[in-house]
């Protein structure tokens, strides 16, 4: 049995991965998605990760995955725990000193043009009506603090990172953030076919990818 730590990203609260979580617990292992302080105008990055850690608790052989935003905590979190795995799904990949802001001025940056900019469009266009309503009705206001301090690592933890993209991603374009990952931490990305919120699009072949990078890491 291994313990997942699903880690959202900006704006957002734990409550958007309850979808994998149930599957994942389907399969007998622990899960924890804490809220973290991405509200408060006072925490850093590394209160997001202590709130994060705090919940993991003694817990060890963990999978910590980062959605988004949450590809800047994962890493921190993974470097002060018994991590076996990182998983970025959709995630920002930040290079020392880079806040979240400054990646997105990363030179290749680019999105492509949208009709319709709201959040339900962008975010939601492929998630099922009932499930983006609620999404956006627990949004919170991503406070500018921890967006704008520069990544506190060195470096990329030495521990072993997959990551997922998807396809129809209309806040990181997928041709963008595949070569990114690449640049930055060597890792070619798997594709799924859905938009920037795979857990809710696609819970259960999010799940599956999971489970199957445990399983050939040979992981509890």
């Amino acid at each position: 049995m291994a313990t997942y730590v699903l880690i959202h990203g900006a704006g957002d609260v734990g409550w958007y991965w309850h979808l994998v979580a149930a599957e994942l617990e389907r399969s007998g292992h622990n899960v924890i998605a804490p809220d973290m302080p991405v509200d408060d105008e006072s925490a850093t990055l590394g209160d997001y990760a202590t709130s994060v850690i705090d919940a993991i608790g003694q817990r060890t052989d963990l999978i910590v995955v980062g959605q988004s935003f949450g590809g800047f905590t994962a890493p921190i979190v993974a470097s002060r725990t018994d991590t076996k795995l990182i998983v970025l799904v959709a995630a920002m990949v930040p290079t020392p000193g880079e806040s979240g802001m400054g990646l997105f001025q990363n030179p290749g940056y680019e999105p492509e043009p949208q009709e319709d900019s709201s959040d339900i469009a962008v975010f939601y266009h492929d998630v099922p009506s009932d499930l983006a309503v609620e999404a956006l009705s627990k949004g919170r206001n991503q406070a500018g603090t921890g967006f704008n301090e520069p990544w506190p690592l060195d470096a990329w933890p030495n521990i072993q990172t997959r990551a997922i993209v998807g396809t129809n991603d209309r806040v990181f374009p997928v041709s963008w953030l595949r070569q990114l990952t690449l640049d930055r931490i060597g890792v070619a990305a798997d594709e799924i076919d859905t938009g920037h919120c795979v857990a809710l699009a696609k819970p259960v072949e999010l799940a599956s990818r999971f489970e199957a990078y445990r399983t050939e890491l040979g992981i509890a």
